[in-house]
């Protein structure tokens, strides 16, 4: 069994990696190495020089749970907003500070050890335990999907997200929809305006079109997860002041529910593109086309679909949600409710194509301070869920 202070140095060893949407590598060869250490097979999936994901499983046969946790964390932003170093684990009174800890490397952590200590104490030939590590996670989920794409779901009889989730544990999530959208006009001064065209101008006209017509009360519900959400996340145009700009970019963010999925939302925002495709100039309607230099078949808006990952939603009453919430409200000592996750996770690609009633839940170390400066967890919650993570592997199997 490992000890808490070698938990607390291996959780040390993730964190001092940054891995920021780049490096993951490092951080898999050392959970690698780490299983090694202790006889468990383990495998580093390249995807290119610094990024790849990481696979090692214990046990035979069905059934077969899935644990997954992401390998990436966001940037730190402004370091003069952290009272730390992000990229070394600092213990203050019992907190731990560091980039990661919360999203996801504690997790990640507990998983692994999690892993071991189930391998070690209560080895089992009647099922297995399958630890997924990905990269990418918080931009576009490729890890888990290759992961989904390399058939590591297909014999899965259960999946395990261990995203921090503040105490409570999740059977949904809604999808997620990136949507870029490109503007172009006609550069000119700004004191001859009808010698060119704002590129800015169709772009807000369509923006507010489609966050009044998304944010209608008509739209679909779902009992779980609420009504569909749209954000204008990015918005770009322009290089100088006293000139009309000839290109003009935004990027949304929608969150989807199975009522209204991300397909549905592309079909809406098509909708009010094509309605819009048609410009005044002088009083005249004119194509857009007519109005770009050597590029005359280049339309008002291009859509880019950046990335669209469906909804989840399993049963809350599911064996594996309710033995968990046991497990974990005897070691935590506090109840821990049931609702859905505000944000999206890797299972949005490993739940593809699973059945309603696939059980899933998404519990783990964490709270609000993901993403944040000086991020942190107690020390506590940390290895309470290795606890939690070890008897909830042994009571699946036995």
């Amino acid at each position: 069994m490992i000890t808490n202070q070698r938990a607390c140095q291996i959780l040390a060893d993730l964190v001092q990696i940054p891995s920021v949407n780049n490096e993951e590598k490092r951080v898999a060869e050392v959970l690698a190495n780490l299983f090694q250490e202790y006889d468990i097979p383990a495998k580093v999936i390249s995807h290119d020089e610094k990024r790849a994901n990481l696979v090692a499983e214990v046990g035979s046969g069905q059934p077969v749970l899935v644990v997954t946790g992401h390998l990436d964390v966001v940037d730190p932003g402004d370091r003069t907003k952290w009272k730390t170093n992000p990229f070394q684990l600092t213990e203050k009174n019992q907190i731990l500070y560091g980039r990661g800890v919360s999203d996801m490397k504690s997790g990640l952590a507990a998983l692994a050890i999690a892993l071991i200590n189930f391998h070690e104490k209560f080895p089992t030939n009647h099922g297995t335990v399958r630890f997924l590590a990905t990269y990418g996670e918080e931009i576009g989920e490729n890890g888990s999907h290759d992961f989904y794409h390399d058939g590591y779901m297909q014999d899965a009889t259960a999946l395990l997200v261990a995203e921090p989730s503040a105490g409570y544990i999740s059977n949904a999530e809604k999808g997620s929809l990136d949507l870029k959208l490109t503007s172009r006009g006609k550069a000119a001064h700004s004191s001859f305006p009808d010698l060119g065209f704002n590129a800015i101008d169709p772009l807000l006209d369509i923006l507010v079109a489609a966050n009044q017509q998304l944010r209608s009360p008509e739209l679909p519900q779902n009992d779980t997860l609420g009504s569909v959400t749209i954000n204008n996340n990015l918005i770009k145009g322009g290089v100088q002041i006293n000139s009309l700009p000839d290109e003009a970019t935004a990027g949304i963010n929608i969150r989807t529910i199975p009522e209204f999925t991300g397909a549905d939302a592309i079909k809406k925002i098509q909708a009010i593109i094509a309605h819009r495709s048609v410009v005044k100039n002088n009083n005249t309607d004119i194509m857009l086309s007519q109005l770009v230099p050597k590029n005359p078949n280049k339309p008002l808006i291009d859509l880019e679909v950046l990335m669209d990952e469906p909804a989840v939603i399993a049963p809350a009453d599911s064996s594996l949600i309710k033995l968990a919430q046991t497990i974990g409200e005897r070691i935590s000592g506090k109840t821990i409710p049931i609702k859905p996750c505000p944000g999206i996770t890797d299972a949005s690609n490993l739940m593809r194509h699973k059945p309603a009633d696939f059980p899933f839940l998404i519990f783990g170390p964490g709270n609000g301070s993901s993403h944040m400066p000086n991020e942190q967890i107690p020390k506590r919650v940390y290895l309470n869920f290795i606890k939690i993570y070890t008897e909830l592997f042994n009571q699946y199997f036995s």
